[in-house]
């Protein structure tokens, strides 16, 4: 057990605590021949819109998208205005909510390469309160195409400018790679919650992607932060979930959430039916789960739930309410 524990940390940067650290900009290198360019640190562009999370993880298969549904939902029903932006080129966040495959429509991709404002590209989706930037699969050539731009790192910071501030909070859910794509959220958000199986391989790419957050806070985006790590999937009858967990609390501390997301036939189903699963099975423990992940996002953000708000007031107001009994009205 020591043994296996030991080996675990050994992925996690030789098992030091979680601590963003200072990281020189004439040494920075990305995966896959990418750069961030001149390799010096740009201003923070002010924005008038909501918090902007990114939803992010190289690696697929951990939750990314089922988390950004899901939490985008529980959001919207608690009563935040939330927009979701799918920047994964297999789109499933945008079928996820019932939004079919078009692609003659716009889509994230015309926002990006420029050729459309990214509030033209939203869309209601069927919970209220949720809003959604659809991906497309052409999102596979932005890559490519935007690899000779200047401002290819930027371009999705500088489209959100242009949305109306008429959102509380935007998630940006990520494709399963560090790429150009990947790199666009990591400029653009504010903080990050990374969804993470607790299994070896899981572990393996962690590593990498806490060095690609350094080197991007150190050249662009100097407030990005991990909000926290969400552990998906999660089976707690294997002892290799139970030292996964183990290791990762004492590694990120309180930035691991407390709660996990079980796995879940309903969770798993929900978005064949295009729906979240708290409207294709508001009783499942998948359900369950993201809405108390909701209350703990909203706890650290100290945000208050307008549900839970407009409870508290109803019941105030009964208890106020004058009790008479005839005939002394």
């Amino acid at each position: 057990m020591r043994e296996s524990k030991f080996f675990l940390y050994s992925l996690l940067l030789d098992a030091a605590p979680f601590t963003p650290k200072a990281v020189s900009t004439e040494t920075c290198s990305f995966p896959r021949g990418i750069s961030l360019g001149a390799g010096r640190p740009l201003p923070v562009l002010w924005n008038a819109m909501g918090k902007i999370v990114g939803i992010v993880n190289q690696k697929g298969g951990v939750g990314k998208t089922t988390t950004a549904i899901n939490l985008s939902a529980c959001l919207a029903l608690e009563g935040l205005k939330i927009l979701l932006i799918d920047c994964d080129p297999q789109a499933n966040a945008s079928s996820g909510l019932g939004v079919q495959r078009d692609e003659d429509r716009v889509s994230i991709y015309d926002v990006l390469i420029g050729e459309s404002a990214a509030e033209q590209a939203v869309l209601q989706t069927e919970v209220e309160g949720l809003w959604l930037l659809p991906g497309s699969k052409n999102l596979t050539g932005a890559n490519i195409e935007l690899a000779g731009a200047e401002d290819r790192t930027l371009r999705l910071r500088r489209a959100l400018e242009s949305l109306p501030n008429s959102y509380d909070l935007i998630f940006l859910d990520c494709p399963p790679a560090l790429d150009l794509l990947t790199l666009n959220v990591l400029c653009a958000a504010q903080t990050l919650i990374v969804p993470l199986q607790a299994e070896y391989f899981a572990l393996e790419g962690i590593s990498e992607l806490v060095s690609t957050l350094e080197r991007v806070r150190a050249a662009y985006n100097p407030e990005l932060t991990i909000e926290g790590v969400l552990l998906t999937m999660y089976d707690d009858r294997t002892n290799l979930a139970q030292q996964v967990t183990e290791t990762l609390r004492e590694y990120f501390r309180e930035i691991l959430y407390r709660t996990v997301i079980p796995r879940n036939v309903r969770l798993a189903e929900a978005p064949s039916h295009g729906k979240p699963v708290a409207i294709y099975d508001p009783r499942s423990r998948g359900t369950e789960a993201y809405f108390e992940m909701t209350g703990e996002f909203l706890a650290r953000n100290q945000i208050e739930s307008p549900r839970a708000s407009a409870g508290k007031a109803t019941a105030s107001t009964r208890l106020q309410a004058k009790v008479s009994f005839w005939p002394y009205a």
